[in-house]
């Protein structure tokens, strides 16, 4: 079975066709589907073409789900001595049009990301949002565009005087949009930074793909808190954070932790339980008009005194469970300046099992600001000027505790992520509550520009920037970590780094003419389906990605084989193991000795194998030949 003999490809659309066959197996004949057969079982859900509809409708919307479905053209390239402790870490910095990472992170990665923040650009007029093609290396597509010049600098934007304005935006957001969900758990969620401009197209474009049952919430984010003089209108202080669910009932109820401030505010009142349960506050025990009738809530609870206790309506609990919260000491009976008795519960500050009580978070973060975002860039970097108007770490961090859980390995995906506030959220939320959270960062390398003080602190493009601002937290948070118990574990403190370049297949050109020679050449050069000087370090990311490995696979030479170069790979996400030579030629005492179980894969080149090879290979393995 051969892996591929021109270009592998794992596309939205090929995962969606084993979906839709599995539903309805008679639309399928010879892997086509048969239109007028999936009609007749859609039934009444097919909607009339003759009838308009609902939904938000655009130039180049049917081009932007085309492009979504497309197979990508590149691949993932290592780039060792760029991460910091890159043989241990689990985290991830690829730099590369985000799109293009998008479709190559497919197979390997559907499924699997908890949680996804995105800054993308607002379109506020000064956006650079280019047309999505990757028929050739990123710089030469800008150059030969006319978007950027010969020294790689910005030349064009998406102006509002463009007859497309909001279309180039929806065009640009839509399939990356479309291949995220893909990505995501079923518990997971996704949170998107946006403003005034888009915000009202994005819930639309969301509400399309995510579905509006899975809208969790608008979050209003008060960025600044003074200013305005240049404002025309109204000072304009707040943006948004779009909140959807993969699976609204698949999520869980979201606490976040307590401040210290609202613990101190609230959590003021001491009793015989403090030494296991600290303060605690108070809350009546009658229920409010709001809460319908129920006889078996009116019942006199006795006071101190004596006094019989009766509610105004009815209490908030049963019988059975106020006896046993007063036999526990968590009933609290107060009197008014008239003597009169009022019951309420305790709500202690730490659960029954000692875990401090979290809190319900609001649809509104008036607490942080963008000048700490800036204060950030200042500290990390000397200079303010270096990356401009970053989302701070702690506005991320809010959004990092909504989404994901310090007890699971959540991965956050961030494929916008500009200056890696995201990655700096991550890594400090770890250390505060020892969590295991991998994060996921995939940034376009677009120039700075020359003039700029990043460009003139060395920084060629906004990717470099990310890079190094995580590697100096990295080193921050262990600076910080010295001399201290190890109270956080094994925290993972690092990240290895991709670059997004062309696949090392050769991409199979379709040919049209009448000239026999010239397709008898096309047929030819596909027996070799590797491009010129391929790098098996390069190919193996790519088979990795292929088989549906991750990227921080285990990946090892088996010391055993003296007479080829053997990889064993495995992931606690794969069931079997898969093992590549990619050496001219599998030596036969290497495989007299290899030890597979069915279920594993072996790669290794089409050439590399006589045919008595392949056969006898192919009864104790799954193999598969370039």
């Amino acid at each position: 079975m051969p892996l591929s003999k021109l270009r592998p490809s794992f596309t939205l659309t090929e995962d969606r066709l084993r979906e839709l066959a599995a539903v309805v197996p008679e639309a399928f004949a010879d892997g086509k589907i048969n239109w007028d057969t999936l009609r007749e079982a859609l039934g009444e859900h097919l909607e009339d073409e003759t009838q308009e509809h609902f939904g938000l409708f655009w130039p180049g919307k049917r081009d932007a789900r085309r492009l979504a479905a497309m197979p990508s053209k590149g691949t993932l390239v290592p780039q060792p001595g760029q991460g910091v402790d890159e043989d241990t870490t689990h985290n991830l910095f690829i730099e590369g049009d985000n799109l293009e990472v998008l479709k190559l992170l497919q197979k390997s990665y559907a499924g699997r990301i908890k949680m996804i923040y995105i800054d993308p650009p607002y379109n506020t007029g000064n956006d650079f949002v280019y047309p999505d093609d990757y028929s050739e290396p990123l710089d030469a597509y800008l150059k030969r565009t006319g978007q950027v010049d010969e020294a790689g600098q910005k030349l064009t934007t998406n102006s509002r005087a463009s007859g497309r304005f909001h279309s180039n935006w929806l065009n640009m957001i839509y399939p990356r949009l479309r291949l995220a969900r893909t990505l995501l758990s079923k518990d997971g969620v996704i949170f998107i930074s946006i403003d005034d401009n888009e915000v009202h197209n994005l819930r639309q474009v969301m509400n399309e793909i995510f579905g509006e049952s899975n809208f969790v919430d608008c979050i209003v984010w008060k960025k600044r808190y003074g200013g305005g003089a240049k404002e025309k209108f109204l000072v304009t202080v707040h943006e948004y954070v779009l909140f959807y669910a993969n699976d609204i009932d698949s999520l869980d109820p979201l606490f976040v932790p307590q401040t210290q401030e609202s613990i101190e505010r609230y959590y003021k009142l001491r009793d015989e339980n403090f030494k296991t349960r600290g303060p605690y506050r108070t809350h009546p025990l009658e229920a409010t008009k709001s809460m319908g009738d129920r006889k078996n809530l009116v019942f006199p609870i006795i006071a101190p005194d004596g006094t019989k206790i009766m509610p105004k309506r009815q209490w908030l609990w049963s019988k059975d469970r106020a006896e046993e919260a007063f036999q526990k000491g968590e009933i609290a009976f107060l009197k008014d300046k008239d003597g009169n008795w009022s019951v309420h519960t305790k709500q202690y500050l730490k659960e029954e099992n000692g875990e401090v009580r979290q809190s319900k978070a609001f649809s509104w973060i008036d607490d942080i600001y963008t000048q700490h975002g800036t204060n950030e860039i200042i500290e990390i970097f000397g200079d303010a000027q270096v990356f401009s108007f970053p989302k701070p770490s702690a506005y991320v961090k809010k959004l990092v505790q909504l989404g994901t859980s310090s007890s699971n390995s959540d991965i956050v995906l961030d494929f916008f992520a500009g200056s890696c506030a995201t990655a700096h959220a991550v890594l400090e939320q770890n250390r505060e509550d020892g969590g295991n959270r991998n994060f996921l960062m995939v940034q376009l390398p677009e120039p700075t520009q020359l003039d700029s003080q990043a460009y003139k602190k060395g920084f060629k493009n906004i990717a470099e920037i990310g890079k190094e601002r995580i590697r100096r937290v990295i080193k921050k948070l262990h600076a910080e970590k010295k001399g201290k118990l190890n109270l956080e574990g094994n925290l993972d403190f690092g990240f290895y780094n991709y670059r997004l370049e062309l696949s090392s297949f050769i991409e199979w050109q379709p040919y049209t003419g009448k000239d026999a020679t010239q397709l008898e050449l096309r047929f030819h050069q596909a027996e070799t389906p590797l491009i010129t000087g391929w790098k098996p370090e390069n190919l193996m990311v790519e088979i990795l990605l292929l088989q549906g490995f991750p990227l921080d696979s285990r990946i090892r030479s088996l010391p055993e084989f003296k007479g080829n170069d053997v990889k064993e790979v495995s992931s606690e996400f794969c069931q079997h193991w898969l093992y590549v030579c990619l050496d001219a030629k599998v030596q036969p005492e290497t495989i007299a000795i290899l030890r597979m179980r069915p279920e594993d894969i072996l790669v290794c080149l089409d050439s590399a194998l006589s045919d008595e090879a392949k056969i006898t290979l192919s009864d104790g393995c799954n193999l598969k030949v370039i």
